[in-house]
């Protein structure tokens, strides 16, 4: 077995994890934070939406010691139920009946049915979905010590969309203290997931307005040098569907890779016009650059620089639409092997140390998942 690699953080700044939403897909999130905590990456600031807000809120939510083993408690009580296992052991068929047993009867530990829900009963905005979540709450409640949580050792930013105003909404730790709800709002994907309630308003999962939030770092003020860990769990490119299970499967790949890439070719945009903004307020004359115009036109420029490493999760052999639903063991095992083996590659590889431009103030490190690939 190879060994864990050294991890050097200076010259870096801050260590930021971003975490997509994606159900049962979100182990290979796990397996991320599994090889960033053996190489002693510690991260500044974790941030998530829907399930990467889940694991968000369990690492910045226990101590260093606490997470890795936090996290095997929360996904080992995700794994199918005996009747979901013993279905999904039959060739063929047997994945696929395995989660439809699931829609049917819910996931122990994290939703259960709402029956009300099923016979078109008006119900309280809080309680409309097709299934409970207070399984969920229970869990994280155990797992999450909100104290840590708002300690601020860790920073945790979690996605949600206003139900009336159709807002995307950062609840940030460094703001105000969060509580397990913030995490379930988060998390509230209709029609299956109720919305809930915070302040007064009513929040959905995040991912209907931005499954993968990492704008919320580009956006950050001040802003912070920074090497960002971007963990996508959908898939951005894929092959012509020519069946429509394989529509169903690539249809939900568009809609949740959430315009990854387009944010990231803006952002660099930006980035490069602030790194030159900066380079040319230090070349005026020192009787310029002190006039309040032209400080008032350099404050918009910076000299901080973030290398963003996009670690991508790869297919898992047999995955079809229903992917984000397989909480069967081998899945959640594959996924988390698949994300532990990509970020040890990359921490091997270190492609932030690299030569760059100087003017660039964005750097985009591509890492294509090939660790379960179909």
């Amino acid at each position: 077995m190879d060994s864990v690699p050294h991890f050097d953080k200076s010259g870096l700044g801050q260590i930021v994890l971003v975490l997509q939403g994606g159900g049962a897909l979100g182990a290979y999130q796990a397996g991320v934070f599994q090889a960033l905590d053996e190489a002693g990456v510690e991260p500044d600031w974790v941030i998530g939406t829907s399930i990467g807000a889940i694991n968000a809120g369990i690492i910045a939510g226990n101590r260093r010691e606490d997470r890795l083993p936090r996290l095997r408690e929360f996904w080992q009580r995700m794994e199918h139920g005996p009747g979901a296992t013993w279905l999904g052991a039959f060739p063929f068929v047997g994945p696929m009946a395995a989660n439809a047993l699931t829609v049917m009867t819910g996931v122990q530990g994290f939703f259960g049915v709402n029956p009300w829900a099923q016979f078109g009963v008006t119900l309280a905005p809080e309680a409309a979905g097709y299934y409970t979540t207070a399984p969920l709450e229970q869990t994280l409640s155990e797992l999450i010590d909100t104290d840590i949580l708002n300690a601020g050792d860790v920073r945790l930013t979690v996605g949600a969309a206003n139900v009336r105003t159709a807002e995307m909404h950062y609840f940030d730790s460094r703001n105000a203290p969060l509580s397990v709800r913030h995490i379930l709002a988060s998390g509230a994907l209709p029609p299956a997931f109720p919305a809930v309630r915070i302040d007064g308003e009513l929040y959905w999962d995040g991912g209907i307005l931005s499954n993968t939030p990492v704008e919320a770092v580009f956006d950050d003020v001040p802003r912070r040098s920074g090497l960002v860990f971007s963990v996508h769990i959908w898939h951005p490119h894929g092959s012509e569907p020519d069946s429509m299970t394989r529509v169903l499967a690539r249809q939900k790949d568009l809609q949740y890779s959430s315009r990854s890439m387009a944010q990231v070719v803006r952002q660099r945009q930006i980035h490069r016009l602030r790194h030159v903004i900066a380079e040319l307020a230090a070349k005026l004359p020192p009787e310029v650059a002190q006039s309040d115009e032209a400080r008032q036109l350099a404050a918009y420029g910076c000299l901080t620089r973030m290398h963003v490493v996009r670690l991508v999760a790869p297919p898992v052999p047999g995955e079809d639409y229903s992917k984000d639903i397989d909480f069967s063991r081998d899945g959640i095992a594959t996924r988390w092997q698949a994300g532990y083996a990509d970020t040890m590659d990359v921490l091997r590889t270190a492609p932030w140390r690299e030569p760059h431009d100087p003017l660039e103030g964005f750097i985009l490190h591509e890492s294509e998942g090939r660790h379960a690939m179909a």
